[in-house]
């Protein structure tokens, strides 16, 4: 299935379901008015709604509207749980080595994860408004998976039944805040505001023989200004697995319905595939020239992601935005 959140004008939205070709859409009301709605009772709710998908991917539901992302808001405008990894450890090792620093060898074995705000998610194409450029305003693809209620203690091979969505990802950084707030010994905050979601979430079995071992074999397509800054399989180099992920972030915790938890920064050993940030780009850049060349986001950039099938369909719809200045 593929679901969506329109923008009613309240907070959480109104879920939409979507047809598998994205072009429409339709309320879904008496089944659940929000997509934490659906989470809550997703046992219970799926069998309705997936039968409501195949009537609509046939044309055989009234009341169907075009679907517009531009109507959309984040699938989740606001959860309960967001916690992002660093699934791709490759991309972790090139940061250290840029700066000189040894990578721990625990880091091949035990994720990194970071709670992140989930309180107010931005639009898909809406504006990232910060406050500086100062900051190193940087963009991060990748993909998410959204769970229902996870127990305490699971394992991986069973966290695996409990991812029920896919979505991707802007995970926003502010690098140049991120050495300060590290040296603290306390985590990000300030360098991590609001990240954003695709227009569409989708469960799984969209993508066919593309989602095995818990993992999306397909590039996730980066745009930087109209260019094309990187398309890395997501497949590919990713040393923990979603379902691992899941499991790591509820060894001391159950997991409520609606938490969602990403993979961190997409990146391929095979440098050729592109990046999927600017501080990958620049770390690279560093490692060969002894400095880097790329500059971080300006007011005025745009950044696209997407992912696409192997007919060139997009799968999610596309986050698409830019960056402006914040004015209270």
């Amino acid at each position: 299935m593929k679901l969506a959140t329109y923008n009613n004008g309240r907070r959480d939205g109104q879920l939409m379901l979507v047809s598998r070709d994205l072009t429409k859409a339709v309320a879904v009301p008496a089944i659940a008015h929000t997509m934490q709605q659906l989470m809550d009772s997703w046992d219970l709710l799926e069998p309705q709604l997936k039968e409501l998908y195949e009537a609509l991917n046939d044309g055989q539901l009234e009341n169907t509207v075009d679907f517009d992302e531009s109507q959309c808001l984040s699938p989740f405008p606001r959860a309960y749980q967001w916690a992002d990894g660093s699934a791709y450890v490759n991309h972790v090792e090139l940061v250290r080595k840029a700066r000189n620093a040894e990578m721990p060898e625990t880091f091949w074995t035990d994720p990194l994860v970071y709670q992140g705000g989930s309180d107010s998610f931005i639009a898909p194409r809406a504006d990232i408004e910060l406050g500086s450029e100062e900051w190193g305003i940087d963009f991060e693809s990748e993909i998410a998976v959204v769970t229902d209620d996870v127990p305490m203690g699971v394992t991986s091979e069973k966290a695996a039944g409990h991812i029920k969505l896919l979505m991707l990802v802007n995970d926003v950084s502010l690098r140049g805040l991120i050495p300060g707030e590290l040296a603290k010994g306390f985590g990000f905050f300030q360098s991590k505001p609001s990240s954003s979601f695709s227009p569409v979430a989708i469960t799984p079995d969209e993508l066919g023989d593309k989602w095995q071992e818990s993992k999306v074999h397909l590039p996730l397509v980066t745009h930087l200004n109209e260019e094309l800054f990187g398309r890395p399989n997501a497949g590919v180099d990713m040393t923990f697995d979603f379902a691992t992920l899941v499991s790591h972030v509820a060894k001391t915790r159950p997991m409520g319905a609606g938490a969602i938890v990403g993979s961190g920064t997409i990146s391929n050993y095979d440098r050729s595939a592109g990046s999927s940030c600017l501080a990958e780009k620049r770390m690279l850049e560093t490692i060969a020239d002894g400095k880097p060349s790329t500059s971080f986001m300006k007011f005025g950039d745009r950044v696209r992601i997407e992912m696409f099938d192997d007919q060139g369909n997009s799968i999610f719809g596309s986050i698409d935005q830019k960056v402006v200045e914040y004015k209270a």
